[in-house]
């Protein structure tokens, strides 16, 4: 497996432009099989994950074109409703497509997603949401397979605002003669950015962000083009990078208000944030930085995605930080890691208790998932010495370019490839 070395101790300093949200791109490319027309979307990043749904579109019949940051992709040959196992289990957000399916055809087979192992994630939220809209969905071997019943009108209260089960109820109820209702949806920008694109091809979406999300069934979708919204857990991490090296950086192409829990953390240490018209931010940690209590929550809270970059970041500085993860319930595998490194980190269930310290010191560590990849690049970079990160692969699934933009600010990286 590849390996990412960085040569710590760098105070970050210049510019980095963020890619397009990976969060985002794949129910958007998920939707497209929604319409037979081609759609045309842009700011797509070049990750691995990208990757695999345009495997997954392609397997379908579709045909995908990339050109720089842009893909095209032309729905109108789709003539298959199931999703094989070797492709589903290389990403989580392979579920996404059956609330396209079972939107465009009215069936789909899928295997149980896979995709980072960061605690259970199970798809009752998104099988009882399908039942309500109408459809029949059964478990089986190992696979999910479901049909259209009958057509209601359906008001749904999800048990938890999961971002996937909203995504995949609003793609399944979106094409139809009823109405429906979604309840406790997830709030992140992801879910705004996909019922813009869905609106666009003319869907009648109406409450994304707010809590409730209202559709009113259309007979058919046209093909678009969109552009993506950025990547704000991208961004979050630069500014983490740039908050713990003590560096000075601009973070180009962001939504400031996409950020603000991250914000309010990076400043509560010390660090500073200045927002500049025309979206960039410019973040200074040139000072002496203290600890941070920080919870995770679903969107406007503190983003679990985010959570092991902090981590990370906190770990360097003086003062004990709480930390409690209250989404996923194995998203500490980092801990170890960073232990490794030298941070002071106690873990009791979902609560982590750290006694930050001046710095910690490179060594060879492994990233367990995406996420926890980030965060190792974040202590190699603000640490001392050298930091061999092996299993990169994760890192690739979530940041594109990622040694040139680390390049960019300043920063020792290179990979050795097996």
């Amino acid at each position: 497996m590849d390996k990412l070395v960085i040569d710590g101790g760098t105070r970050v300093r210049g510019r980095v432009r963020i890619s397009g949200s990976k969060n985002a791109t794949l129910p958007i490319m998920a939707a497209c099989l929604l319409t037979g027309k081609e759609c045309v979307l842009h700011q797509v990043p070049d990750l691995d994950d990208v990757k695999v749904m345009e495997n997954v579109l392609a397997g379908l019949g579709a045909s995908v074109k990339r050109e720089a940051s842009t893909l095209i992709i032309d729905p109108g040959s789709v003539n298959a409703w199931e999703i094989p196992e070797h492709t589903s289990r290389k990403m989580r957000a392979s579920n996404l497509v059956m609330g396209a399916l079972l939107g465009k055809f009215g069936q789909a087979k899928v295997s149980y997603p896979g995709g980072c192992a960061i605690g259970q994630r199970p798809m009752d939220i998104h099988l009882g949401g399908l039942r309500q809209l109408g459809y029949k969905v059964e478990e089986c071997y190992g696979y999910i397979e479901g049909y259209f019943s009958e057509a209601v009108d359906s008001d749904i209260t999800l048990d938890f605002p999961s971002v996937g089960a909203t995504e995949n109820l609003m793609m399944a109820a979106v094409i139809s003669s009823r109405n429906t209702v979604i309840r406790n949806a997830a709030r992140e920008p992801e879910i705004v950015d996909l019922q813009n694109f869905l609106n666009k091809m003319g869907a009648r979406i109406r409450g994304a962000g707010l809590g409730v999300i209202r559709i009113e069934g259309v007979p058919e979708l046209n093909g678009v083009e969109h552009e993506v919204i950025p990547d704000r857990i991208e961004a979050g991490t630069f500014m983490i990078m740039a908050a713990a090296s003590r560096g000075d950086i601009i973070v180009e192409n962001v939504v400031f208000e996409h950020l603000g829990a991250i914000t309010s953390k990076v400043r509560e240490t010390g660090a500073e944030v200045i927002a500049y018209n025309g979206g960039s931010l410019r973040i200074l940690g040139n000072r002496k930085l203290g600890s941070a209590d920080i919870k995770t929550m679903p969107y406007p809270g503190f983003p679990t995605d985010a959570q092991p970059q902090m981590m990370a970041f906190l770990s360097g500085v003086e003062g004990t930080s709480v930390m409690v993860e209250t989404i996923f319930e194995n998203r500490y595998m980092h801990v170890n890691e960073l232990r490794r490194m030298g941070a002071d980190i106690k873990v009791e269930g979902r609560v982590a208790i750290l006694k930050g310290k001046s710095r910690l010191r490179g060594t060879t560590v492994e990233a367990t998932d995406l996420r926890a990849g980030a965060a190792l690049i974040v202590a190699g970079v603000s640490g001392s010495g050298e930091t061999q990160i092996e299993n990169a692969f994760h890192i690739d699934r979530g940041y594109e370019k990622i040694e040139e933009k680390l390049h960019s600010l300043g920063v020792k990286a290179f990979r050795i490839r097996d």
